[in-house]
Protein backbone atom coordinates (compact mmCIF):
# COMPACT_ATOMS: atom_id res chain seq x y z
CA UNK A 1 0.00 0.00 0.00
CA UNK A 2 1.36 3.66 -0.95
CA UNK A 3 1.53 6.33 1.44
CA UNK A 4 -1.18 8.01 -0.04
CA UNK A 5 -3.67 5.21 0.17
CA UNK A 6 -2.89 4.64 3.63
CA UNK A 7 -3.65 8.29 3.98
CA UNK A 8 -7.16 7.63 2.32
CA UNK A 9 -7.73 4.84 4.70
CA UNK A 10 -6.31 6.36 8.05
CA UNK A 11 -8.85 9.62 7.31
CA UNK A 12 -12.16 7.21 6.13
CA UNK A 13 -14.39 7.89 9.02
CA UNK A 14 -13.39 12.00 9.00
CA UNK A 15 -14.19 12.03 5.31
CA UNK A 16 -17.50 10.28 5.79
CA UNK A 17 -18.14 13.01 8.67
CA UNK A 18 -17.20 15.89 6.23
CA UNK A 19 -19.47 14.88 3.59
CA UNK A 20 -22.70 14.25 5.90
CA UNK A 21 -22.89 17.69 6.83
CA UNK A 22 -26.59 19.11 5.61
CA UNK A 23 -25.60 21.71 3.67
CA UNK A 24 -23.57 19.33 1.78
CA UNK A 25 -26.46 16.83 1.13
CA UNK A 26 -28.56 19.95 0.78
CA UNK A 27 -26.21 20.84 -2.22
CA UNK A 28 -26.26 17.50 -3.84
CA UNK A 29 -29.83 17.26 -3.77
CA UNK A 30 -30.50 20.86 -5.33
CA UNK A 31 -31.83 21.73 -2.11
CA UNK A 32 -29.50 24.56 -0.64
CA UNK A 33 -31.16 28.06 -1.02
CA UNK A 34 -29.12 31.02 -2.76
CA UNK A 35 -28.04 32.39 0.87
CA UNK A 36 -26.50 29.27 1.69
CA UNK A 37 -24.42 29.11 -1.42
CA UNK A 38 -23.55 32.84 -1.00
CA UNK A 39 -22.05 32.04 2.78
CA UNK A 40 -20.34 29.20 1.44
CA UNK A 41 -18.70 31.54 -1.64
CA UNK A 42 -18.10 33.80 1.45
CA UNK A 43 -16.25 31.15 3.84
CA UNK A 44 -14.32 29.75 0.81
CA UNK A 45 -13.07 33.11 -0.13
CA UNK A 46 -11.65 33.80 3.57
CA UNK A 47 -9.96 30.50 3.36
CA UNK A 48 -9.15 30.40 -0.10
CA UNK A 49 -7.29 33.62 0.17
CA UNK A 50 -4.50 32.33 2.13
CA UNK A 51 -3.43 29.23 0.03
CA UNK A 52 -0.98 31.33 -1.81
CA UNK A 53 0.64 32.68 1.73
CA UNK A 54 0.37 29.48 3.23
CA UNK A 55 2.43 27.77 0.34
CA UNK A 56 5.17 30.15 0.77
CA UNK A 57 5.26 29.63 4.23
CA UNK A 58 5.24 26.20 4.31
CA UNK A 59 8.15 25.96 1.23
CA UNK A 60 10.13 28.36 3.26
CA UNK A 61 10.18 25.88 6.29
CA UNK A 62 10.49 22.50 4.68
CA UNK A 63 14.40 21.65 5.27
CA UNK A 64 17.21 20.81 2.41
CA UNK A 65 16.00 17.47 2.18
CA UNK A 66 12.89 18.97 0.88
CA UNK A 67 14.14 21.15 -2.15
CA UNK A 68 12.23 18.51 -4.55
CA UNK A 69 9.24 19.78 -2.53
CA UNK A 70 9.52 23.34 -2.00
CA UNK A 71 10.24 23.18 -5.96
CA UNK A 72 6.73 21.41 -6.78
CA UNK A 73 5.27 23.81 -4.21
CA UNK A 74 6.36 26.68 -6.29
CA UNK A 75 4.71 25.53 -9.39
CA UNK A 76 1.94 25.00 -7.23
CA UNK A 77 2.04 29.03 -6.20
CA UNK A 78 1.76 30.00 -9.76
CA UNK A 79 -1.44 28.14 -10.51
CA UNK A 80 -3.17 29.09 -7.44
CA UNK A 81 -2.61 32.82 -7.62
CA UNK A 82 -5.57 35.19 -7.56
CA UNK A 83 -8.50 32.44 -7.06
CA UNK A 84 -9.76 33.82 -4.16
CA UNK A 85 -11.29 36.64 -6.62
CA UNK A 86 -12.50 34.26 -8.49
CA UNK A 87 -15.21 33.47 -6.13
CA UNK A 88 -15.59 37.35 -5.54
CA UNK A 89 -17.05 37.41 -9.11
CA UNK A 90 -18.90 34.09 -8.18
CA UNK A 91 -20.95 36.36 -5.44
CA UNK A 92 -21.37 39.29 -7.90
CA UNK A 93 -22.77 36.67 -10.28
CA UNK A 94 -25.29 35.76 -7.54
CA UNK A 95 -26.36 39.26 -6.66
CA UNK A 96 -23.96 39.14 -3.60
CA UNK A 97 -21.43 42.01 -2.05
CA UNK A 98 -18.47 40.88 -2.80
CA UNK A 99 -17.18 43.96 -1.88
CA UNK A 100 -18.67 43.48 1.78
CA UNK A 101 -17.65 40.13 1.63
CA UNK A 102 -13.24 40.96 1.11
CA UNK A 103 -13.79 43.55 4.09
CA UNK A 104 -15.59 41.15 6.44
CA UNK A 105 -14.32 38.85 9.07
CA UNK A 106 -14.73 34.86 8.32
CA UNK A 107 -16.95 32.74 10.63
CA UNK A 108 -15.24 30.95 13.31
CA UNK A 109 -14.56 27.71 12.51
CA UNK A 110 -12.92 29.58 9.25
CA UNK A 111 -10.72 31.45 11.26
CA UNK A 112 -9.91 28.78 13.40
CA UNK A 113 -8.88 26.25 10.45
CA UNK A 114 -6.74 28.96 8.95
CA UNK A 115 -5.36 29.53 12.06
CA UNK A 116 -4.49 25.66 12.59
CA UNK A 117 -2.77 26.05 9.12
CA UNK A 118 -0.17 28.41 10.33
CA UNK A 119 0.08 27.24 13.45
CA UNK A 120 0.73 23.91 11.88
CA UNK A 121 3.68 25.11 9.29
CA UNK A 122 5.52 28.03 12.64
CA UNK A 123 5.07 25.93 14.83
CA UNK A 124 4.46 22.21 14.20
CA UNK A 125 6.03 20.24 11.45
CA UNK A 126 5.61 22.05 8.13
CA UNK A 127 4.72 19.18 6.17
CA UNK A 128 1.79 18.74 8.13
CA UNK A 129 0.49 21.37 5.89
CA UNK A 130 0.04 18.51 3.17
CA UNK A 131 -2.90 17.38 5.18
CA UNK A 132 -4.92 20.12 4.30
CA UNK A 133 -4.20 20.12 0.54
CA UNK A 134 -5.28 16.52 0.48
CA UNK A 135 -8.63 17.44 2.51
CA UNK A 136 -9.42 20.53 0.47
CA UNK A 137 -8.59 19.01 -3.02
CA UNK A 138 -9.52 16.10 -2.57
CA UNK A 139 -13.19 17.35 -1.12
CA UNK A 140 -13.17 19.90 -4.53
CA UNK A 141 -12.97 16.41 -6.72
CA UNK A 142 -15.46 14.10 -4.90
CA UNK A 143 -18.15 17.48 -4.73
CA UNK A 144 -17.06 20.32 -6.81
CA UNK A 145 -19.20 19.57 -10.31
CA UNK A 146 -22.00 17.60 -8.45
CA UNK A 147 -22.61 19.99 -6.57
CA UNK A 148 -22.20 22.84 -8.89
CA UNK A 149 -24.87 21.36 -10.99
CA UNK A 150 -26.83 20.41 -7.88
CA UNK A 151 -27.23 24.08 -7.44
CA UNK A 152 -27.55 25.85 -10.52
CA UNK A 153 -30.49 23.26 -11.48
CA UNK A 154 -31.83 24.17 -8.25
CA UNK A 155 -31.57 28.04 -8.33
CA UNK A 156 -31.48 28.85 -12.03
CA UNK A 157 -28.06 30.96 -11.79
CA UNK A 158 -25.94 31.24 -14.68
CA UNK A 159 -22.55 29.06 -15.00
CA UNK A 160 -20.58 32.40 -13.92
CA UNK A 161 -21.65 31.88 -10.74
CA UNK A 162 -20.09 28.75 -10.59
CA UNK A 163 -16.27 29.24 -11.58
CA UNK A 164 -15.24 28.58 -8.40
CA UNK A 165 -16.24 24.99 -8.01
CA UNK A 166 -16.27 23.77 -11.63
CA UNK A 167 -12.59 25.13 -12.52
CA UNK A 168 -11.64 23.94 -9.13
CA UNK A 169 -13.12 20.12 -9.05
CA UNK A 170 -11.02 20.39 -12.89
CA UNK A 171 -8.42 21.62 -12.09
CA UNK A 172 -8.10 19.40 -8.34
CA UNK A 173 -8.12 16.09 -10.13
CA UNK A 174 -4.74 16.83 -11.88
CA UNK A 175 -4.27 18.61 -8.61
CA UNK A 176 -4.53 15.22 -6.43
CA UNK A 177 -3.00 13.15 -8.87
CA UNK A 178 0.09 15.20 -8.47
CA UNK A 179 -0.05 15.21 -5.10
CA UNK A 180 -0.27 11.58 -4.43
CA UNK A 181 2.67 11.53 -6.86
CA UNK A 182 4.62 13.68 -4.20
CA UNK A 183 3.50 12.41 -0.39
CA UNK A 184 4.51 8.85 -2.16
CA UNK A 185 8.20 9.78 -2.36
CA UNK A 186 8.27 10.59 1.41
CA UNK A 187 10.46 7.98 3.76
CA UNK A 188 10.58 9.80 6.72
CA UNK A 189 7.56 8.01 9.19
CA UNK A 190 7.37 11.11 11.13
CA UNK A 191 6.35 13.53 7.99
CA UNK A 192 3.76 10.77 7.30
CA UNK A 193 2.44 10.87 10.44
CA UNK A 194 2.27 14.50 10.66
CA UNK A 195 0.51 14.65 7.65
CA UNK A 196 -1.90 12.04 8.36
CA UNK A 197 -2.53 13.83 11.92
CA UNK A 198 -3.14 17.45 10.28
CA UNK A 199 -5.50 15.48 7.63
CA UNK A 200 -7.62 14.18 10.21
CA UNK A 201 -7.86 17.45 11.99
CA UNK A 202 -8.60 19.60 8.64
CA UNK A 203 -11.38 17.19 8.03
CA UNK A 204 -12.87 17.99 11.44
CA UNK A 205 -12.38 22.04 10.73
CA UNK A 206 -13.13 22.05 7.15
CA UNK A 207 -16.32 19.97 8.38
CA UNK A 208 -17.10 22.78 10.98
CA UNK A 209 -17.31 25.08 8.37
CA UNK A 210 -19.84 23.23 6.46
CA UNK A 211 -21.80 22.64 9.51
CA UNK A 212 -22.37 26.32 10.55
CA UNK A 213 -24.05 26.95 7.60
CA UNK A 214 -26.33 24.42 7.62
CA UNK A 215 -28.99 26.65 8.95
CA UNK A 216 -29.05 28.82 5.81
CA UNK A 217 -32.07 29.02 3.60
Amino acid sequence: MTFYEELQTATERERADLLAAPIIRAAMAGEAGLSAYVAFLAEAYHHVKHTVPLLMACGARLPERYEWLRQAMAGYINEEMGHQEWILDDIRACGGDAEAVRAGLPAIPTEVMVAYAYDTIQRGNPIGFLGMVFVLEGTSVQLAHLAAKGLRDALGLPEQAFTYLTSHGTLDVSHIQYFESLVNRLDSQADRDAIARCARVFYRLYGDIFCQLGGEA
